[in-house]
Formats: C-alpha cells, sequence, structure tokens
C-alpha cells in the first residue's frame, strides 16, 4: 500500500489540500536536508515538490546535460561520476546518501558538471526547474545559505576562485544540541542577571526587537566569567555562539563585534515567545552557566582566528597579526617555516569554509591558484582513471606543487565531510612568500606522511649550498638524518647548527633514554652489500655515533655529573668501542679535561679526547 505522504505528492500542486500539504510537511521536515530550510520555505517545496522512486543502476542525468530538475534524497543511494573531456576516463568522485540534496545547476541553466546513477532502489524528491525558479526568486533571503554554490556550481571544466568569506550565510542555521543549551543558559544567565540588556532597540526610525548591544554582551560576560580577561577573548566566546547560529547579527551583515551593534538570540529571532523576553526564561543555574562559559573559553580562540582571517588583509590590525601569527605557530604544516615567513604569512592567509561534502574544491587539470591547509574535516584525493587515491585530514596540506612547478592540478580534491575548513594562501601571495622556500625544500614521506622536512642551506656569499639542515621530522628520522650527514661536516662556511640545536632542545620531545636507545641502534646497524657487508661503512657507522656523543657532552660539561643516564650510555658506548679493537690517534691532547685528569679510562676525558682525533683500527 502506497504511503500517505507520496500519494499526495503525486498529484499535481493544484490539487494538493492543506490538510495534504500538511501530511508532507511533517514527512519532509525531520530530513536532514531541510534541517535549515525556513518553515516557510519548506511549505512551497511541499507545495512543487513531487515523488520519485528508481531502480538500482538508473541513469538520472548526464554529464554535461541541462538540468530540468533539483532533487533531494528520501532513501538509497546515488553515484557521482565525472570523467574528462573525451569520456575515456571517468571515476566516482563521492556517493549521495539520505538527507542530501544535488542539481542547483538549473538555477542558472548551466550544464550538468557530473553523472549521477543510483546505487540501489532510491526515493526522491523532485521540484521542477521552472517551480524551482519561483521559489527561488520569492525567498532568495531563506536560499543563499543552502544555494551557497548554486548560482556558480563547480563544474568539471573550472572551479571560480573564491573570494574572502565573510557572508553570515555560511554560518550553521541549527546549532548542535550542545551550543544550543550553551545559548539558552547564557541567555538566561542575562535575562536574570543584567535585566534590560535584551530590549527592544531604535535606530533610524526603525525598531530592532529582543536585541543586545554587542559592547554591552562583552562586559557582561568579562563581569562574570573569572576566566575571562581582555574583551578580545570574549569577542572570540559570543564569535562561536553567532558562527553556530545562537546568536546573529539583526540584519545578518556582520561577525560579532565590539561595539555598538545589535545582535539577537535565536529564541528571540523566532518570536516563540509572547510578552517580555524574561516572560518565560528558565532561571539561570550559577555552576552551569560557568561550565557554559569554560566550554565556550576553549572554543573561543579557534573561532576568534577564523574572525580575523575572514578580515581582508588591508582591514587587518597590529593586534590581529600578532594573533594570527602565534596561532600559525602551532600548524603543523608551518612548523618547517621559519618565523619571519610565519609573520608575512599572518599578513595574507585567508580562511575558508565548504559546506557540502561532495564539493569538488579544484579539479585535476586546473591552474594551481592556492596552496591550502586543512584546519577540519577532511578530502579524497581523486586522478582520473584511479578513483580516490588518498584522503587528507585536519593539519595536511595540499595544492602547492601546482604553484612551485607552475603547472596544472595534478588531481582533484573532493571534500569527504560536511562543513569543512581551510586555510588558504592565493598564488600572488605564494610566489612571493614561499615559492623560493618550497622551491629549497625536501620531503621524505612514508605512508603519506612528511616524516622528515629538509631545507637547503645558504653560503656565507649567499650562493646555495647542496647541504640541508632538518625543519622538521619525526624523532626517529632527525637522530638517523644527524649521524648519516652532520655529524662528519667540518666546512665552517656550511655550517649546520642542527647538530648543537637537536641536543640542546631535544628533551622537550624525546627522553634521553629514547635518544640513547636510538644512538645505540644506530650503531649496531650493519651495512651490508650483495657479497656480504661493508665492514668500512659498518665502522664508520660507530665512528659517526661516538662523534655524535662528542657534541652532545661538549654542550652540557657542566651537567656531566647529573647525566646519569647520559654517563652510563658513554659509558657502554667506550666498552663496545674498546672491544671493536678500535684506538684513538693521540697525535694532540686537548687542553681541557673535564675532571682535569689524562686518565684515557675515564669516560669523561676519553670523550674529549676523541673530539679532535681520527680514529683507526689495530
Amino acid at each position: 500500500m502506497v504511503a500517505e505522504w507520496i500519494s499526495c505528492l503525486d498529484k499535481k500542486p493544484s490539487d494538493r489540500t492543506g490538510e495534504e500539504l500538511d501530511i508532507i510537511y511533517s514527512r519532509l521536515k525531520g530530513l536532514k536536508v531541510f534541517e535549515t530550510f525556513d518553515p516557510a520555505l519548506l511549505q512551497q517545496i511541499c507545495y512543487f515538490g513531487y515523488y520519485e522512486d528508481l531502480e538500482k543502476g538508473i541513469t538520472l542525468y548526464r554529464q554535461g546535460d541541462i538540468g530540468t530538475n533539483w532533487y533531494a534524497v528520501l532513501s538509497g543511494s546515488l553515484d557521482v561520476n565525472c570523467s574528462d573531456a573525451d569520456d575515456k576516463n571517468c571515476v566516482t568522485v563521492c556517493t549521495l546518501g539520505a538527507g542530501t540534496a544535488f542539481g542547483e545547476s538549473v538555477l542558472d541553466n548551466s550544464p550538468r558538471a557530473a553523472t549521477v546513477i543510483t546505487c540501489e532502489y532510491t526515493e526522491l524528491l523532485r521540484v521542477e526547474r521552472d517551480d524551482l525558479l519561483k521559489v527561488w526568486e520569492r525567498n532568495r533571503h531563506l536560499m543563499e545559505g543552502f544555494f551557497t554554490n548554486a548560482i556558480r556550481p563547480p563544474s568539471p571544466v573550472s572551479v571560480p576562485m573564491p573570494t574572502t568569506q565573510s557572508k553570515l550565510s555560511l554560518y550553521s542555521k541549527n546549532p548542535s544540541d550542545r551550543i544550543l543549551f550553551i545559548g539558552q543558559q547564557i541567555r538566561a544567565g542575562l535575562i536574570n542577571n543584567f535585566p534590560g540588556i535584551i530590549a527592544d532597540r531604535q535606530i533610524s526610525l526603525r525598531t530592532y526587537r529582543r536585541c543586545c548591544v554587542g559592547s554591552q554582551l562583552v562586559d557582561w560576560i568579562i563581569q562574570e566569567c573569572n576566566a575571562v580577561h581582555t574583551r578580545q577573548q570574549a569577542v572570540g566566546m559570543w564569535q562561536v555562539l553567532l558562527e553556530e547560529g545562537v546568536l546573529k547579527h539583526v540584519c545578518n551583515e556582520y561577525n560579532f563585534e565590539d561595539n555598538n551593534l545589535f545582535y539577537r538570540f535565536k529564541e528571540d529571532d523566532c518570536g516563540s515567545e509572547q510578552g517580555p523576553p524574561g516572560a518565560c526564561a528558565p532561571l539561570a543555574d550559577t555552576n552551569m552557566l560557568q561550565e557554559c562559559f569554560s566550554t565556550l573559553a576553549q572554543m573561543g580562540p579557534d573561532a576568534l582566528m577564523r574572525l580575523m582571517l575572514k578580515k581582508p588583509p588591508k582591514e587587518r590590525t597590529a593586534e590581529d597579526l600578532d594573533y594570527i601569527y602565534e596561532e600559525l605557530l602551532h600548524i603543523k604544516a608551518l612548523s618547517h617555516l621559519s618565523n619571519s615567513v610565519k609573520r608575512e604569512l599572518a599578513s595574507c592567509i585567508q580562511f575558508e569554509s565548504r559546506e557540502k561534502a561532495g564539493t569538488i574544491l579544484f579539479k585535476q587539470g586546473d591552474e594551481g591558484n592556492s596552496w591550502y591547509i586543512i584546519l577540519k574535516g577532511s578530502v579524497n584525493v581523486v586522478i582520473f582513471g584511479k578513483g580516490v587515491v588518498g584522503q587528507l585530514h585536519e593539519g595536511d596540506n595540499f595544492g602547492q606543487l601546482a604553484l612551485v612547478n607552475d603547472a596544472p592540478r595534478a588531481a582533484s580534491i573532493i571534500l569527504r565531510d560536511e562543513r569543512c575548513h581551510f586555510l588558504r594562501v592565493d598564488k600572488e601571495d605564494f610566489n612571493r612568500i614561499l615559492r623560493d622556500v618550497e622551491a629549497k625544500t625536501e620531503r621524505l614521506k612514508e605512508n603519506g606522511k612528511d616524516v622528515l622536512v629538509l631545507e637547503k642551506l645558504s653560503k656565507s656569499d649567499g650562493s646555495q649550498s647542496n647541504k640541508y639542515t632538518v625543519m622538521a621530522g619525526t624523532p626517529e628520522k632527525m637522530v638517523e638524518y644527524l649521524l648519516d650527514s652532520c655529524v662528519d661536516c667540518r666546512d665552517d662556511d656550511e655550517r649546520d647548527y642542527f647538530v648543537e640545536d637537536f641536543f640542546v632542545m631535544f628533551n622537550v620531545f624525546l627522553s634521553i633514554d629514547k635518544l640513547c636507545s636510538l644512538l645505540m641502534s644506530y650503531y649496531h646497524e650493519a651495512v651490508k652489500l650483495e657479497d656480504g657487508l661493508d665492514l668500512k661503512a659498518t665502522e664508520q657507522k660507530k665512528i659517526r655515533v661516538v662523534r655524535a656523543v662528542l657534541r652532545w657532552v661538549d654542550l652540557i660539561p657542566q651537567k656531566m655529573g647529573e647525566e646519569y643516564e647520559l654517563e652510563e650510555f658513554i659509558e657502554k658506548l667506550r666498552s663496545k668501542f674498546s672491544r671493536g679493537g678500535m684506538r684513538l690517534k693521540l697525535s694532540f691532547f686537548p687542553a681541557y679535561f673535564v675532571c682535569g685528569t689524562r686518565d684515557l679510562t675515564c669516560v669523561s676525558c676519553i670523550v674529549y679526547i676523541c673530539v679532535t682525533h681520527d680514529f683507526t683500527r689495530d
């Protein structure tokens, strides 16, 4: 038996009664795709929509077709396939499940960007092009947030370069339960502790109902929360509520600002309360209110960072630049860059967000316009003829290869998650700041992750050296590189301070026991040839370990008595070195000994004797 709501959708719109429209509305309002729809807008969709069901393997439309319908998936799933210009290579770029919508290209009559095929039995809500245009024209202000990319949808030929995103339509209109609860508690606290802060206000002969003044909200949260010490910190906390849709500017035009702009809570915007704003407000729980403040204080710095990054670069204040710079110090993808480069990036790096999973950020073969760092979410890396070849997650970066080589994009990048956030450096700024840095950078990867990042050294005359220094890496790879490439270098013109820096700072990320273990593993590692061991190379590895330890001890002679693990390791190393038949050519003695003796059995002395002398075998 056909469900009642399906029977209603099968009728012509003009034949549907008010009761039947209510039945359709009750079915559709629970779908994820319509969660952010204004009730009046959803009612119009209920009026114009049709029900359509398809078996598995049915092609709904093909790439290049001119669209005639917009769709929402009620149940089932569909594959989205893209092909290159000659249709020889076709890949599935994403799968659309229940609760998703697609087909917005009908709004500007552009060709379909992909072929859509059902993966299983699928139920759809369909709205014809002419009807959707009517709804769009009547409700543009309500639909812009949902159809952010609809006017100019992603195309397999080119993706328009996004501009700085300051439109508040990109923010959530359906807050999470957690943030909604926090907003309700804070609003109750405002009404109970600061009567009159939510009030009708008039400006330029226009009255704005039930709103607050931004600077007063900042004053209140500083007064009520002991953990908030600056107005900037308070702005970040209110920005969290604004981004989540709990708070909004009365005209939906501004982010949160510490001035006389008007803002309104979600409850007051919906007009659900009758009478004064405090008439139905719950009593504020002091302990719960402080917990809400604590949660917002943790989320505030990220929101404040996004707020600053949304500003056009020329509008960023010195305070903004300092804050952005401090945050960039903690971005993994930038760890190999110098602080001066990060300061320059603070003035031009931008924030970008994309709302819908399946959105094509850029396509293989496109011109490279930007370098991206993922702040939130994940993306698929897709290559024609191979499909999805990898995934990138929070902290990963992509897109610099096309900029460094001035070449087309080598792969397509497609969003895996809803509401992905990125940092973006555009081509002009990349070339000005980073191109030379990236050209001098070598990256060693394992399992798709950077395990060692090297930067080519410069000579004293400014010319390029053939040697590299370490900018970032895993502890194991840094130790391996230090021993293989650094401890034998004696050219002052190309001196690499990495060895000294490493032994001074290693205890920040590595224990002495772990470092000694890595050194000893390297000491015992044999170099193999096809016909046996390379004894000379194996012996040289042992010598490198000793030289590295000498450099280490040379940096901390005054602490030798306190470094018990190091002394124990040196004693083991000396014993192994002696049993291996190695001896020292003592043609010169250093003038300084840690203990003031020349006892060659003394751990400290043997270390310093080794500093300037060669090793030979008996």
